[in-house]
């Protein structure tokens, strides 16, 4: 349903003035806005974690006859957490999901073409590219040899921007040489296309720009597999080549602090460890500012990611029909981050955001330092955003990190990091 007052197809629920669903309730009636539904989600998420069937029912039964994938751009994120929640229940409780619906998401593989167009909808992914090719283009100045180890979750969307730029250097572009690992951390591809074809599709583009170029993929088959290939001898890196690490939307996957029978542990300061000893000349990170991490609890998770995956709703809104099928698929890509940051707990919820200032804290920590963005990177992101709604923007916060902001809500970040130089070097970076 579209409605927007909560309907009384159901007297009985509303007997009891002082029941948890009137609690629930309260202030709701007669209006629907995003506080109102997301205290209704809350409400649901605490009655689960109390294994309460009978209120958590009661709050699904509210929330099926108020959320729509057609509705506005909180009924339609609303849609999305109460799949999330029917999921979770049918794990926890199973005969407490007797709604209309199905909570099973099933992800379309998109053509090359189809992302290209899902990745220019909103700047959420452009803004990182931008950013980090700028400040590659400046790390890379003067080598003629250059060698990206890419991990990323949009399948190379970004080089191409970059392959344009160094093929018009002023004295000639260098050979760049790019390997991306196989191995991915549970993440779902979006591609149709196997990595392979991607790096020969990236090759055609580069030698039509006269830019000489290898691909590789890095085989492995698990995660200890992958960090061990992550040595100078088996990326074949060389002395004479500058070395980029890009990380885009991917760390996230990492799981953080764990407690194993060794003790704690960190896959993520064990991958900056390793990145390290690569003694890269450039290391950019672009994430999602949010806080989803090991300690966050249901409700916390519920209440930071519904005010935060608004964001890509709301931008939505402002420019696509509610039917557009780009629409509906790019809504359904975050509802399959819904479902996994919702519906899962241990090592089956793989979306542990951290936010910017958690990241660049572990970055320092693990012997980084932060480059500040010139004036012509600024230049550029801000042009990028001009080709997109005016609520889109950025600003400038500590690390010297750039933040993609909507309607002034931080979305996504975008940092840059080298090695900290012993004490009797030159501490002098990139300007």
């Amino acid at each position: 349903m579209n409605s927007t007052t909560i309907p009384h197809q159901n007297p009985s629920l509303f007997n009891k003035s002082q029941s948890s669903l009137a609690g629930a309730l309260q202030g709701c009636i007669g209006s629907l806005d995003g506080a109102c539904l997301e205290k209704l989600l809350l409400h649901c998420a605490s009655a689960l974690d109390n294994n309460d069937v009978t209120l958590a029912q009661q709050v699904m039964w509210v929330l099926n006859n108020l959320a729509s994938s057609n509705g506005d751009p909180n009924q339609r994120l609303t849609s999305w957490f109460l799949r999330a929640l029917i999921s979770r229940a049918s794990r926890v409780c199973p005969n407490a999901t007797n709604f209309h619906g199905s909570s099973n998401l099933e992800r379309r593989l998109m053509s090359v073409t189809e992302l290209a167009g899902y990745v220019d909808l909103i700047p959420w992914h452009r803004f990182g590219f931008c950013s980090s090719n700028s400040v590659i283009f400046k790390a890379i100045e003067g080598h003629q040899k250059v060698h990206i180890l890419d991990f990323s979750i949009t399948h190379c969307m970004q080089w191409p921007t970059l392959i344009d730029a160094i093929a018009k250097r002023p004295e000639g572009p260098p050979s760049l040489r790019i390997s991306v690992p196989s191995w991915r951390p549970q993440v779902p591809p979006l591609l149709n296309v196997s990595s392979e074809e991607v790096g020969q599709r990236l090759a055609n583009f580069a030698k039509f720009r006269d830019v000489p170029f290898e691909f590789h993929v890095i085989e492995d088959l698990n995660y200890d597999m992958f960090l061990s290939q992550l040595s100078p001898s088996t990326l074949q890196i060389t002395d004479d080549e500058a070395l980029v690490v890009n990380c885009q939307n991917w760390l996230r996957y990492l799981h953080d602090d764990e407690q194993t029978n060794k003790g704690v542990i960190s896959s993520r300061d064990i991958f900056l460890d390793r990145v390290k000893d690569l003694n890269p000349c450039i290391v950019t990170i672009v994430d999602e500012d949010c806080d989803l991490g090991n300690s966050s609890t249901l409700t916390s998770r519920i209440a930071t990611c519904f005010n935060y995956l608004w964001i890509p709703f709301d931008a939505l809104e402002t420019f696509l029909p509610k039917d557009s099928r780009q629409r509906l698929d790019y809504e359904a890509d975050i509802g399959h981050k819904i479902e996994n940051i919702i519906g899962f707990e241990g090592n089956q919820r793989i979306e542990r955001l951290e936010s910017c200032n958690k990241f660049s804290q572990r970055m320092e920590n693990s012997g980084f330092m932060s480059v500040p963005f010139s004036e012509e990177t600024i230049k550029e992101v801000k042009s990028l955003l001009d080709e997109h709604a005016s609520g889109w923007g950025m600003k400038k916060e500590e690390h010297d990190m750039l933040v993609l902001t909507w309607k002034g809500h931080n979305s996504v970040y975008a940092t840059s990091w080298v090695i900290v130089p012993p004490p009797h070097m030159d501490t002098r970076i990139h300007e």
